[in-house]
This record gives structure tokens, C-alpha cells and sequence, in this order.
């Protein structure tokens, strides 16, 4: 006995200090490096970031601020209306600055002016939208902070619908790359700034109309600037801003958003780099070919002994990837779920996956409850009843759905009438101790919702968030998942839900 422990220790000495191979996720990329005093590049998929620079120091933007007056504008106009300028749409600019020389009285579309502002960076045109939407450019700066607040910008303010020089003018990298994201989702918008001129129609000071040109040089083919993949930007420049680049690419299935704040004249070589390190270093990896956690739950109709409800329509977001180094593999990341939804999420949202590679974010798509719907019959003219088939039809559907058919008008059904019409002429008393039960619920529930009523006063801040989380509770609800249940059943799902996924073999 006294041989074999010691032959055992020696063997546990041996394990501890002989060097053992450990294959760690490879590093995520760093060998890059920008002039421009910020800077980042996202995936506009996954929104990871690949690189940044100061990314949430706040810098003024110049013209890049008109993507997000353009985005706005279309979220809130036909393309055909009609946009008169007025004396201070024109005049109230700084002096040499760009403009589409129109003149006060001049009346366009819509879609004319959002063409002079991305393409021309036309500071008058982006008055007159302003004005058209909201009446004033004050007013107007007012639906642009909140809608920048709604896309999670968090760094900005913005002042006029230009980015003429205001010290009340500003926005980070970060925040600017969030905008970019939405406007680019915007099928109108993409095709209004990919665009490499536009014919303007007539105007007071250009009776024959004039085109108008794209200023973004990395879009155009007989420019030595030009970058293959780029489909859309806007260019910025004003004393206090420097130069300012926000430019939108895609290759072999990935789409970046590039942004430069504070450029020093190499805002597009910048740029470049930004692009440059993103598509040669990166790739995006779909999540749904590579964890099946989330994917396909129907088969689990129980986990862990929990009543798990109908999970076939519980479903991961379709076309979903994370984006990762290109050395590295799906089995690095870590995924954790988060119950409290943001703005953006889809209405049937019932929570998020967060997907990290080396603690970063790299992609977080939703699950969500897909509920079918009752199909519909077009209703019958007055005198009409409806066909067996119908009938039939709806109750089939009804069943479907876990639902009762409703009663069809034959014999059977108007002798089952006329039963119940005997039993309801006799009438029924409830005992009274059902009536104090219900008082005393009633009391009870008029106590809480008192007591409901004073905690809302105190959380107004958390007020948005508790919604979302009802909201989630009652897609549960809806296919017969508890909150507590559905945690325990992904985490059943998934072991280990907040840990390390298990290692590559190597």
C-alpha cells in the first residue's frame, strides 16, 4: 500500500508540473491603425464591432448629420409630396457652403430633395425637408434626437438638420454607426444614396435643371480612390468638424459600416484601412447551421421534468450570423439570454441571445413566438348561412389552433338549443358564499392594484422596461410557458448556459 500511494503521488506531482497544451480562441485581430481621432467599423448584420477609435468621444459630424435627416424624412413622407423653399430655407446658411442653387419660391418633390441632400449635400435642401416635416428646423432637431435615442444613440445631440458648426452639434462613431445601420435597412434610401447623379428638374435659377453628383470619391470608378463593394456614404466637412466619412460596403455576404470623425485629409485612406481590415480579417458565421440550442425545440416537449408547452413556436430569428476572426470557430463563443427587450425589438420578441467571442459582442439575434393566425371567412350577405365545407374548413382551423368549432345550424345542434333554452328557463341562484368569495377578490384585487398603482409612481424610470418583460411573459402565456418554466428549460437546453461552449479539437 505504502508503494502504490507514493507511485500515486509521483504520478500527481508528474500531472502538475508537466506542461499541459491548452488551445485558447484565438485573439481577435489588432494589427490596424487610423489618422482620424475617431473611428469604427461594424458589421451592419451582427452590429459587432470590428475596430474603434474614441468610438464614443463625442465629435461634431458636418454633413454626415444628413443621413439621418434623410432617414427620418422617409420614415415620414411620400416620395411624390410636394416641398416649397422658403427665404429662410435658402438664406439661413453659412456662406459657401454646398447648396443645389435653388431659390426661395422653387417647389420640388420630396424624392428631388433628398437626392440634392445626400448627393450635393445641399444644406438649403435639408432646411426645407426639415420645415416640411416638422414645421421649423427646431422642431425638427427635436424628432432627431428622439429618434436617435430610439436606435440606442447614447453620445449624441443634434441642432439642425445639416450639420452646419453648432457647439450643440454632436455625435460619436458609435452613435453614427447606429444610425447608418437603420438608414441602410431603408430600401429607399439605398437606392437614393448609391446613386452617382441625379437630374434635377427645372428650377427659378436653373430653368433647364441641372444634375446633381455624388461627392463620395471612393464610389466611382475613374477615381484612384475607388473601393469595389461600396454601395452608399456621405461625405462632411466644416471648420470645427474636419473631415467627416460615414461609407457602406459588401463582400462575399458581409456589409460594413465604416465611420470617420476628425479626419485630417485622410478620411477616405482612413477609411480604406477601416474596410480593408474588416473584410480580410472577419467573417460571419450563421448561427442557426451551428447551434441547434435554439433552433429546434418541438421534439422537447419536456425538459428537466418542466411542462415546456408547444416550443415548436418558440424560433430563432431566420438569417442570423455572428461575425468572428477568420482563424477562429463558432464552438469560441459564449451565448447568455436576456429577457429585457430594447426598442428594436420584433413584437414577438421573447428574448435575445447574446453571443460573445473573448467578451465582445458578436452577434445577438432574437427568439421569437411565432403564433399562426385563425384563417378568416368573408362575411355573408344578409339571408345567407354558410356551406358545409366552410364549416368545416373553420372548425378544422379551429382545432388547430386548440379551440372549440362553433355550433353549425343543423338538427342536432338546434335541439341541443333548445335543451339549454329549457335549463335557462328554470334559472340558477349562486349560494351566497360564492358572492363573499367574490367580494373578498374583489377587495383583494382592489388592493393590489392600489398598491400596483403607488409602485409605478415610485419606478417611472423602469416603467419601459417592466412593459417589455410583461409583454415577453405573455407571448409565454400565449403557448403555455411560464417565465420561471422557460428559464429553467433553456438552461436545461443549454449546459452551460453562461460558460464556455466546449473546445475545438485540435
Amino acid at each position: 500500500m505504502r508503494r502504490f500511494l507514493t507511485l500515486l503521488l509521483c504520478l500527481l506531482l508528474a500531472t502538475c508540473i508537466w506542461p499541459q497544451a491548452t488551445y485558447g480562441a484565438p485573439d481577435w485581430p489588432s494589427n490596424i491603425n487610423i489618422e482620424a481621432d475617431g473611428g469604427i467599423v461594424i458589421d451592419a448584420e451582427t452590429s459587432a464591432v470590428i475596430y474603434g477609435k474614441n468610438i464614443h468621444q463625442q465629435y461634431y459630424p458636418a454633413s454626415i448629420t444628413k443621413v439621418l435627416t434623410a432617414l427620418i424624412v422617409l420614415e415620414q413622407c411620400d416620395l411624390n409630396e410636394s416641398v416649397t423653399f422658403s427665404h429662410d430655407a435658402v438664406y439661413n446658411v453659412e456662406a459657401g457652403s454646398s447648396n443645389a442653387n435653388l431659390e426661395e419660391g422653387d417647389v420640388l418633390t420630396v424624392e428631388d430633395c433628398l437626392y440634392a441632400l445626400l448627393l450635393n449635400s445641399a444644406n438649403e435642401a435639408g432646411n426645407a425637408l426639415a420645415e416640411h416635416v416638422s414645421g421649423s428646423r427646431e422642431a425638427f432637431a427635436e424628432l432627431m434626437n428622439q429618434r436617435a435615442a430610439e436606435l440606442g444613440c447614447q453620445d449624441s445631440h443634434f441642432a439642425n438638420p445639416s450639420g452646419l458648426n453648432d457647439e450643440n452639434h454632436y455625435t460619436s462613431a458609435y452613435d453614427m454607426a447606429l444610425i447608418c445601420q437603420a438608414a441602410i435597412k431603408n430600401d429607399k434610401f439605398r437606392k437614393i444614396d448609391s446613386a452617382l447623379y441625379y437630374d434635377l428638374r427645372p428650377t427659378i435659377r436653373d430653368p433647364e435643371g441641372h444634375t446633381l453628383y455624388a461627392h463620395h470619391a471612393m464610389m466611382k470608378k475613374n477615381d484612384s480612390r475607388y473601393y469595389s463593394g461600396i454601395f452608399g456614404g456621405k461625405t462632411g466637412y466644416t471648420s470645427l468638424a474636419g473631415n467627416t466619412l460615414v461609407t457602406f460596403a459588401e463582400r462575399d455576404g458581409m456589409t460594413l459600416i465604416a465611420v470617420i470623425l476628425n479626419g485630417h485629409l485622410t478620411h477616405y485612406s482612413d477609411t480604406k484601412t477601416l474596410l480593408d481590415f474588416g473584410f480580410n480579417n472577419f467573417q460571419n458565421v450563421d448561427i442557426a447551421s451551428n447551434d441547434s440550442t435554439y433552433g429546434s425545440m418541438e421534439s422537447d416537449m419536456t425538459i428537466a421534468g418542466l411542462p415546456a408547452g408547444d416550443l415548436s413556436r418558440i424560433v430563432l430569428e431566420k438569417g442570423c450570423s455572428v461575425t468572428l476572426p477568420r482563424d477562429a470557430d463558432f464552438s469560441d463563443t459564449n451565448v447568455t439570454l436576456e429577457y429585457d427587450l430594447d426598442s428594436q425589438a420584433p413584437d414577438n420578441a421573447i428574448a435575445k441571445l447574446i453571443y460573445t467571442y473573448n467578451d465582445r459582442v458578436v452577434g445577438s439575434p432574437y427568439l421569437l413566438n411565432e403564433t399562426s393566425q385563425l384563417p378568416s371567412l368573408p362575411a355573408l350577405p344578409p339571408g345567407e348561412t354558410s356551406s358545409d365545407e366552410e364549416q368545416s374548413a373553420v372548425s378544422q382551423a379551429a382545432a388547430a389552433q386548440g379551440e372549440e368549432p362553433s355550433q353549425t345550424e343543423s338538427s342536432s345542434s338546434q335541439n341541443a338549443d333548445t335543451e339549454d333554452n329549457s335549463e335557462a328557463k328554470q334559472g340558477f341562484r349562486i349560494p351566497a358564499f360564492i358572492w363573499i368569495i367574490l367580494a373578498v377578490l374583489a377587495v383583494v384585487a382592489a388592493g393590489a392594484g392600489i398598491i400596483w398603482f403607488l409602485n409605478r409612481q415610485r419606478q417611472k424610470k423602469r416603467a419601459e422596461m417592466r412593459r417589455r418583460r410583461e409583454r415577453r411573459i405573455q407571448r409565454l402565456k400565449e403557448i403555455g410557458v411560464s417565465s420561471d418554466d422557460f428559464e429553467q428549460i433553456m438552461a436545461s437546453k443549454h449546459t452551460p448556459s453562461l460558460g464556455k461552449r466546449k473546445g475545438r479539437k485540435k
